[in-house]
């Protein structure tokens, strides 16, 4: 176990939709002198900044979408069709929040087909077994991830506000396991990602049963145990239950680079303040200059 080691998992695009709609609301894009908006690129910024200052990782990879498409369209063309178009003023922020992120020597992760989400499961499962691991998002379908030496930090409102679980404290509010959590999913569906698990099963009723029968497979043999109202929603939805299992499970195998040596992180240097001031990103620079313990020395 490398003790001394500690990975921070980013889930970059949580991030950065969260810091563009909290300041978009108000009609607050902060244009730079080229026209290009930029407040999703700098509360991003900022947000990750922060938790660098907070939990002093020793490793920092930032997780990205690559495009809407992935493997789980396949699985069910309705994945995800409910959402809205991005706002044209977020669109040009994808690609400059990976520059800003690069400007600052952090590694970028993301393949096309799969979700951040998905590289945020690999690199955590695969690094978890030596040395400790934190994510960083907003995003609750993350909490199935929980294991030993994983934690997963959740935004909550405003700068610098966590509610971070580990897997006793998971369990300990759920009634239920990490695992367990993806077959509680597959039952009550998700509404943001658009698929309906079985109809007329919510999330109380989804996790009783996986607390009575531990899982889907468990549902299933023990069918005639339930009232008959359970039973016949589960038996008119079956092979919906089945694709929303696999859309609810986060994949943990995403063939990515696993080395982890472009990921060390060295403190905020000169030329990334340089760099900031040359995109004009005044709020991240006031930030910068009031959080010394982020800055290098010398």
């Amino acid at each position: 176990m490398k003790k001394d080691e500690h990975i921070l998992l980013i889930d970059g695009m949580a991030l950065l939709f969260r810091s563009f709609f909290a300041t978009a609301v108000t009609g607050q894009f902060m244009m730079n002198s080229k026209g290009l908006p930029t407040n999703g690129v700098q509360g991003f910024m900022k947000h990750l900044l922060m938790a660098v200052d907070y939990v002093k990782p020793t490793h920092i990879l930032v997780c990205w979408d690559m495009g809407s498409q992935t493997f789980r369209n396949d699985v069910y063309s309705e994945y995800k069709s409910n959402r809205n178009a991005p706002p044209a003023e977020l669109i040009p922020q994808f690609d400059l929040a990976k520059e800003v992120a690069e400007g600052f020597n952090l590694a970028n992760v993301g393949v096309p087909g799969f979700e951040a989400d998905d590289c945020i499961g690999t690199l955590a499962k695969v690094h978890h077994k030596e040395r400790k691991v934190t994510v960083l998002s907003g995003d609750q379908d993350l909490l199935q991830l929980l294991d030993e030496n994983i934690e997963i930090m959740l935004l909550k409102k405003g700068f610098g506000n966590y509610q971070t679980y580990t897997t006793d404290l998971f369990i300990e509010e759920r009634g239920i396991t990490p695992m367990q959590f993806i077959d509680v999913k597959a039952l009550m569906g998700d509404t943001s990602d658009g698929y309906p698990g079985v109809k007329g099963i919510g999330e109380k009723t989804a996790v009783k049963l996986i607390q009575e029968y531990e899982d889907i497979e468990g549902i299933l043999n023990n069918l005639d145990k339930l009232t008959l109202s359970q039973r016949k929603k589960i038996e008119a939805d079956l092979d919906m239950l089945h694709v929303s299992r696999k859309l609810a499970e986060i994949h943990c195998e995403v063939p990515l680079p696993l080395s982890i040596e472009n990921a060390v992180w060295s403190n905020v240097s000169d030329a990334s303040i340089s760099y900031i001031e040359e995109l004009e990103l005044k709020v991240l620079r006031r930030f910068l200059l009031s959080a010394d313990s982020l800055i290098a020395s010398g």
